[in-house]
């Protein structure tokens, strides 16, 4: 097994971060999404970031160079079927990721390994709608925003997986300074499941929406519990909407335990389009 061609589907915050890390470690990368032109804004972005990593002499012109000529956009039909990698991270929901991996069991090679980015859903699920031996070669590979910086990466097996496979992405990623971390399958795995508190009890505290509690809150869990973000701040750069599925999805897969109920704050904010950072306002108010 070798990891020399990686196509990563979707190009949302997540993708794009996903696709600049394997960029950055000499990796040919193809990033797709749906909407064409949002792909080749986000590979701007990337290259953007590669740049200013350079004026900062984290990376040499040569690195950039040859970063930049590893990454391209393509359709999905157009994507290198012998890829050794593709990693999903598209919305967070089931019936579109199962979708997406029935086209991909087709399409890609039966060498190739399948991953889902997903937060919440267990991989086993997800891998219902895959052939006998493609299950083998599928798992989960959930990144941390941003995935450039943070180290974590949780491997996920399902039912079917191959434990070849997941130890050698183990491997694989250690030995690029991540810090794979195999998980069982259950539902937010370990950094979302422990998180729904966070943020839950966060919720339950404010009860009612004003700046000025969440600004409290998120002050006492930097200033007195150590935390370099709140869990207001976060849920404004992580995307409340993001937030709120999550936390759907491991309410739902834990069969309704109040510890994960969502709160009516985050349905709320949803429905007024106060998704955080990405729309100027959620919790906070950002400047555009």
């Amino acid at each position: 097994m070798k990891i020399n061609n990686v196509v990563i589907i979707g190009a949302g915050t997540m993708g794009q971060g996903i696709a600049q890390w394997f960029a950055q470690q000499n990796i040919v990368v193809e990033m797709v999404d749906q909407n064409f032109e949002f792909a080749q804004k986000s590979l701007e972005r990337i290259r953007e970031s590669l740049v200013k990593l350079e004026s900062l002499g984290k990376l040499t012109s040569a690195q950039v160079t040859e970063m930049k000529k590893n990454l391209s956009v393509k359709k999905l039909e157009h994507v290198n079927t012998k890829a050794d990698l593709v990693v999903e991270a598209i919305i967070e929901n089931l019936d579109v990721k199962k979708n997406l991996f029935k086209d991909l069991d087709l399409l890609m090679s039966k060498e190739t390994i399948l991953a889902t980015n997903t937060s919440s859903f267990p991989v086993t699920q997800i891998a219902s709608s895959l052939s006998a031996d493609r299950k083998k070669n599928f798992l989960g590979l959930h990144f941390f925003n941003p995935a450039t910086i943070m180290k974590l990466v949780e491997v996920i097996n399902g039912m079917e997986t191959d434990k070849n496979v997941s130890a050698f992405l183990i491997k694989w990623f250690n030995d690029k300074k991540k810090i794979a971390c195999e998980c069982s399958d259950s539902p937010g795995f370990i950094v979302n499941r422990v998180a729904r508190n966070f943020y839950g009890e966060a919720l339950r505290a404010v009860e009612c929406y004003t700046e000025d509690k969440c600004r409290e809150v998120d002050t006492v869990m930097k200033e007195v519990g150590g935390f370099k973000m709140g869990p207001f701040e976060l849920m404004d750069l992580i995307g409340i909407d993001i937030n709120f599925s999550v936390t759907e999805s491991v309410y739902n897969s834990f069969f309704h335990e109040a510890r994960f109920k969502p709160h009516r704050l985050q349905r709320d904010m949803v429905a007024a389009n106060r998704l955080g950072k990405k729309t100027g306002k959620g919790f906070y108010h950002y400047e555009s």
